[in-house]
């Protein structure tokens, strides 16, 4: 899950923080694992949805509906907006990342080991679990309820809850949604303050990703790269570049 939200969305996306190599192998495999398209496509769609949330160069538009939003995006083809804007996203952080262009070139074979033959195989062959558990347990139902923890963040906290952050924007703070994706719901203040590594003004006693990132900065693994103040200041950006170019 963390391949998502501490990889793919905070590192990857936003760049609110700087992550050694060892970190960046492990996010890379997890975000394989969780399997929710590439880190580079991940990437690439989040930015333009922060570009352009909430309208037809969104990927997952919230103004054409609540399912739509959450997964009927996934079931159509991509609103032409959506495809002509992402074109015009700069990615050259990311295909300088030769890690993140490894795993994109080589995505389908990796998901197919890492998301569903491992899960299986190991419980099978460690404990003598029957194959047909390990599979729709330890498989399908993993990766479906990490699927809709993360898809509630487009549409319930793009729908319901509170904006005590910027009023003029649809993204809400949703509590529900903060505790079905161990933290991600914030997401008023994730919009206000995207560079913000925290995702929420309460830090990681709310987020189990900002957690382990500030467990991982004790190591040497995370530089921090944006925190906001508060609600109440104005926000502070420190002046760090936080884009690594490779796998140095």
């Amino acid at each position: 899950y963390s391949g998502a939200t501490a990889g793919a969305h905070r590192l990857w996306s936003h760049r609110s923080y700087r992550a050694a190599l060892p970190l960046r192998l492990i996010l890379t495999l997890c975000n394989t694992i969780c399997y929710q398209n590439s880190a580079h496509e991940w990437a690439r769609d989040h930015r333009t949805h922060h570009k352009h949330t909430d309208t037809d160069a969104d990927l997952h538009n919230s103004r054409r509906g609540f399912f739509f939003s959450h997964c009927g995006w996934l079931m159509c083809q991509k609103h032409p907006d959506v495809v002509r804007e992402g074109r015009t996203i700069d990615m050259a952080d990311l295909l300088a990342d030769l890690l993140v262009a490894f795993q994109h070139r080589h995505y389908t074979p990796m998901v197919i080991v890492l998301c569903f033959i491992t899960p299986t195989v190991v419980p099978w062959y460690l404990w003598n679990e029957s194959l047909w558990n390990a599979y729709f347990v330890c498989a399908m139902l993993r990766w479906t309820a990490s699927l809709n923890a993360i898809w509630c963040v487009n549409s319930m906290a793009h729908r319901f809850g509170s904006r005590p952050y910027d009023v003029g924007i649809e993204p809400r703070d949703n509590l529900l949604t903060t505790i079905f994706s161990f933290g991600e719901g914030w997401h008023n203040f994730h919009h206000a303050f995207p560079w913000d590594y925290r995702t929420s003004e309460w830090g990681w006693n709310v987020s189990g990703t900002t957690l382990v990132l500030d467990m991982c900065a004790t190591i040497g693994w995370v530089t921090i790269a944006g925190v906001s103040a508060s609600r109440w200041l104005p926000p502070v950006r420190p002046g760090l570049d936080p884009r690594p170019t490779s796998i140095e």
